[in-house]
């Protein structure tokens, strides 16, 4: 990738990372037992559930959040890149503390891309700067978490 593209493609990501606020709120209402409503303030609900019997867990909603978060920055990139993506799926594996605090010690992240043309280097270039440089949820979580990224690509 040559200086120009690079220079527009951080100018291109600057544009959608700069619209982010500074700022975030949520709200959670206790329903019952180990029940919560979250609600975003644009109105969107979310339920969690210790027993996930009726939401997620959080621990699930904080890994379907990181592989959101960077699935998002990839596409993004990818299109910025000019890669005929057609589509993304993600499988998310997380390994827990076993004694408390339980928080991830391990994820895998395995993209499954479909598309024409995809390029493996480009590929791994996007993964890289969403990890390095613009996913706000994996620079929120611990340090020491190892995260795995892999890729497939199959023809869309």
């Amino acid at each position: 990738m040559g200086t120009e593209q690079k220079d527009a493609l951080q100018d291109s990501l600057q544009d959608y990372k700069g619209k982010i606020s500074t700022s975030v709120k949520a709200a959670l209402v206790w329903s019952r037992d180990l029940v919560f409503e979250g609600t975003t303030p644009r109105g969107y609900d979310l339920a969690f559930d210790a027993d996930s019997q009726l939401g997620c867990m959080p621990t699930e909603a904080l890994l379907m959040s990181l592989g959101g978060c960077m699935a998002i920055d990839i596409v993004s990139i990818l299109k910025k890149m000019r890669m005929e993506l057609k589509g993304l799926r993600v499988e998310l594996t997380a390994e827990r503390n076993p004694e408390p605090p339980q928080y991830f010690r391990a994820v895998e992240m395995v993209l499954h891309l479909t598309g024409n043309n995809l390029d493996s280097r480009k590929i791994e270039r996007a993964i890289s700067l969403s990890r390095e440089k613009y996913c706000s949820v994996y620079n929120t979580l611990r340090s020491d978490l190892v995260l795995t990224v892999r890729h497939t690509i199959g023809q869309g």
